[in-house]
């Protein structure tokens, strides 16, 4: 059986797995980041947490899933709150010269589209994007089993896209971008402003627009935000399917045939048949981050 390493590495926890080519979690092992301790004793800890999995040493490849923005060609961290002694070091050469093994780097939100395209809601699909829709909005593009990440390794990140420039910028972003209008807290933020209360996260808006008219209003141009940012994604990517992850998604799940039928309108006739889908895996993090060594290795 072959199998491959992955590591989940956040501000908080890092994760290590042990899983096989199909997707299957062999063993795991977990730790704390500490990353205020600086970037030598995170790297210490995940080589610790790689050497103490059951047969790591048998594993083929290793895969790492970081945090923000990437360069995946040469295995960085570009920018990073909760990381910054990291920023700009090489981690998956260093990963890769300690265990001298082919290792491969890429942000968390595309080793997780990876394993929902290859293995969840988009498996048999040969071209996929991946929305995760929180408290931002980030995204992937999944051709043919791989990750594509452009020439700078930002390719499917969709955050900064503008979907409306008349409006502010927020948060240092393009105006109307698409995070400051469609992720978790740009929700709440807007249904503070037109009912004159204190929604604490989107899923109490999507409760209050069943019955009152300043929140309906919030989520249907919520709604259309989201339908003309993905209607933008097929003009560019032409998925087969869109895939959907994200506290917003749990929030308000039941609107994804609405937002289908209002993307539609913005796209030619031969293009609606692209279907949206919830994303539902469990550990697409630990899963994409093998499966990312895997389709890398494939080459």
């Amino acid at each position: 059986m072959k199998t491959f390493i992955a590591v989940d590495l956040g501000g908080t926890n890092i994760r290590a797995a042990l899983v096989s080519e199909d997707g299957q979690i062999l063993d795991v092992k977990k730790d704390k980041t500490e990353a205020q301790l600086g970037k030598e004793h995170i790297m210490e800890k995940m080589e610790s947490l790689i050497a103490s999995l059951d047969g790591y040493k048998d594993a083929l490849g290793i895969g790492l899933g970081i945090p923000g923005p990437t360069d995946t060609v040469n295995g960085k961290i570009i920018i990073s709150n909760n990381l910054p002694d990291l920023v700009g070091y090489p981690i998956a050469d260093h990963i890769r010269n300690h265990f001298n093994k082919p290792t491969f780097m890429a942000n968390d939100v595309k080793v997780a589209g990876l394993a929902e395209a290859l293995l969840g809601e988009g498996k048999g699909k040969k071209n996929l994007y991946y929305l995760t829709i929180s408290t931002g909005v980030a995204g992937a593009m999944i051709l043919d089993g791989k990750v594509l990440s452009g020439f700078h390794g930002h390719g499917g990140e969709i955050g900064n896209a503008i979907i409306d420039p008349s409006r502010e910028p927020i948060n240092g972003l393009n105006p109307g971008a698409a995070e400051s209008w469609v992720s978790g807290p740009a929700i709440v933020r807007e249904a503070n402003k037109a009912c004159h209360k204190e929604f604490a996260h989107a899923g109490e808006v999507f409760e209050a627009a069943k019955s009152d008219e300043n929140a309906k209003a919030v989520v249907e141009r919520f709604k259309e935000d989201l339908a003309i940012l993905l209607a933008n994604v097929c003009f560019v990517c032409d998925p087969e399917r869109i895939l959907i992850q994200g506290g917003v998604m749990k929030s308000g799940s039941d609107f994804l045939e609405d937002v289908q039928e209002r993307m539609r309108k913005y796209l030619f006739p031969g293009m609606r048949e692209t279907t949206l889908a919830n994303a539902t895996m469990e550990e697409s993090g630990l899963v994409g981050a093998a499966m990312l060594a895997k389709s890398q290795m494939e080459d």
